[in-house]
């Protein structure tokens, strides 16, 4: 992973440095497995990150402002009452590992002054943020592990901490040139045909797959060598100046990105790459993790918090498919329902031939030019006029049937359609704000209920905004509900408005400053948005219809985002990420 034990050690230089002496002002808790404490220093107000997220833990310093829950989370509520107020005595980096230990001194109910310790392990899945007391005992943890979890390693309060379990590897820090030439001659030795990368991260505490092929890129200008290619003593002499620059304080934070999108960020400078991607340089270790994370981090949270509104959904598109199955099956079924009539007909006209207790009976059939004999069916416990009408009986519920399953064929494709807008909302949503709209919308159709008490006032999103190539605007809803503002009330009559034909998406307008018309690159760009921002953004010749907005009307009793229209043209175009990107006003990332 990208945060190794180099970045641990760089990211506690950087915190001695900063916030040892401050004061815990407060804590909050923004994420089932995050918290954020804000540390006094002087004038200055850091924000600490600690995440035990098993996608991305870490600790740095953030510039991100999150959300917090309405009621602080249990942990929270502990940390606030043991650290609140507290000052950091000291940050320190267990033998060189991802693990970080804050030390605190704070007053206890007794107004004794105590030493606690806040611990941030850094291990993917087995990540944890572990608080513990003067006399070394846990006092609670942000995830408790128990022997159904681990039979290896407990943390619940009231046992003693111990340490994750040592690997059997060099510590940079302690790892003189001796010892690095004997175990590289001991893997040569061994087996000289192990790829020098993989034997780094084997021999050494805090090693990355990253910085291994980064040691082995400066060194031979090539990531791709065997531990028996190398002389020995120059690369055991490389790496023993490698690690006293890092552990003496030489670092140089930066994170390499591909078109925009951070890809991989480090405390050195990431040559191996070359021209490839793009190197960018922080000034802090805690800038560029921010950096790095804040993009990946919000959408991996943003993906969880969405899950389950994308299975509500996609259970109710479901049940939409089932209900049309049944429906369409019934209306097929229906579609024969004059055999009915004519049998009921035929009987009536032959009641005389019909004896009680008859099954069955054979007539001529008139409604037929040939007039051939048709044999009909009938209930011997019923009489001959009963079981004519019987088939009359039929031949209405067939009717009914038709007509009804016609009905809610049509109400089942509405809903459906309108699910799909839903769903492709929540994939668009990029913030928690633009979830909430989600969840509220549904809440007002009845699909999920509606929030009882009194609710945070949220600010409202606001349209994607891009400028096309000749210069107009172009607003793309986010949402059913943004979708409703932007077309009936933001628009103009004399705008343009956009939507893929039959297929889910975003109301996309075009501002034509009350000209009504513009260029047809304009119209093309738009359409392709349009087409991006949709459920078709992977397909290709997708036909998106335009007309002006004044021919656009939302029905009474329409769901949010559902219109009519007239007077429209069509385009066929292929969505495109590129230029979504090239035309955006904002930071736009797919």
């Amino acid at each position: 992973m990208a945060y190794d034990g180099f970045v641990t050690h760089s990211i506690v230089s950087e915190l001695n440095d900063k916030i040892v002496g401050g004061k815990i002002d407060k804590i909050y808790q923004p994420e089932r497995d995050e918290i954020i404490l804000l540390i006094r220093v002087g004038g200055s107000v850091h924000r600490l990150l600690m995440s035990a997220s098993s996608q991305s833990p870490r600790v740095h310093f953030t510039e991100d402002r999150r959300e917090n829950p309405m009621t602080a989370p249990m942990f929270c509520m502990f940390l606030r009452k043991h650290l609140g107020g507290g000052k950091i005595a000291s940050v320190s980096q267990e033998g060189f590992d991802r693990v970080l230990r804050l030390e605190t001194e704070c007053y206890d109910e007794l107004g004794d002054l105590k030493t606690k310790s806040l611990i941030c392990e850094i291990m993917g899945r087995h990540s944890n943020i572990i608080l513990v007391g003067q006399d070394g005992k846990i006092l609670d943890s942000i995830k408790r592990v128990d022997f159904t979890v681990s039979a290896v390693r407990q943390i619940l309060s009231g046992l003693y901490y111990e340490l994750p379990p040592k690997q059997d590897k060099l510590s940079p820090q302690e790892a003189d040139l001796s010892k690095i030439t004997e175990a590289l001659r001991r893997a040569e030795a061994e087996n000289p045909d192990t790829m020098l990368d993989k034997w780094l991260v084997s021999a050494f505490v805090g090693m990355s797959p990253l910085l291994a092929r980064e040691l082995c890129f400066t060194f031979a200008d090539n990531t791709k060598i065997a531990v028996r290619e190398v002389d020995t003593e120059k690369f055991a002499l490389h790496i023993k100046s490698f690690f006293e620059r890092v552990c003496g304080g030489g670092f140089s934070p930066c994170v390499v990105t591909d078109s925009g999108m951070p890809k991989e960020f480090s405390c050195v400078e990431i040559l191996q790459y070359g021209g490839a991607f793009e190197t960018l340089k922080f000034d802090s270790m805690s800038a560029a993790a921010d950096m790095y994370y804040s993009s990946r981090s919000s959408q991996e949270h943003i993906r969880q918090r969405s899950a389950s509104l994308v299975k509500l959904l996609v259970n109710n598109i479901e049940r939409c498919e089932k209900k049309l199955a049944i429906h369409r099956e019934n209306l097929e079924e229906a579609k024969d329902r004059d055999k009915y009539k004519v049998c009921g007909d035929l009987l009536t006209a032959n009641l005389y031939k019909i004896e009680y207790g008859m099954t069955s009976v054979e007539v001529s059939n008139y409604y037929s030019e040939n007039g051939e004999n048709i044999k009909i069916d009938l209930k011997p416990d019923l009489s001959p006029s009963r079981n004519a009408q019987r088939y009359y009986t039929l031949y209405n519920k067939a009717k009914t049937t038709e007509r009804t399953s016609a009905e809610q064929i049509e109400l089942a494709e509405k809903e459906k359609y309108y699910l799909e807008t839903v769903l492709e909302s929540v994939y668009m949503a990029k913030t928690r704000g633009e979830l909430s709209e989600i969840r509220e919308e549904l809440a007002s159709q009845g699909y999920i209920p509606k929030q009882s008490g009194k609710k945070k006032q949220q600010s409202r999103s606001k349209p994607m905004e891009f400028k096309s190539s000749d210069g107009f605007t172009i607003l793309v809803g986010r949402n059913n509900r943004q979708n409703d503002e932007l077309t009936l009330r933001t628009a103009y009559s004399t705008d343009i408005w956009m939507h893929t034909k039959f297929i889910p998406g975003s109301h996309t307008i075009v501002r034509t400053e009350g000209k009504g018309e513009v260029p047809d690159a304009t119209l093309l760009e738009a359409a392709t948005l349009a087409a991006f921002f949709s459920k078709a953004k992977i397909s290709s010749n997708v036909p998106v219809d335009y007309t002006a907005v004044k021919n656009v009307k939302k029905p009474n009793g329409a769901k949010p985002g559902m219109v009519i229209y007239d007077f429209y043209n069509t385009l066929y175009v292929t969505p495109s990420e590129d230029l979504a990107k090239k035309l955006s006003a904002e930071k736009y990332n797919g």
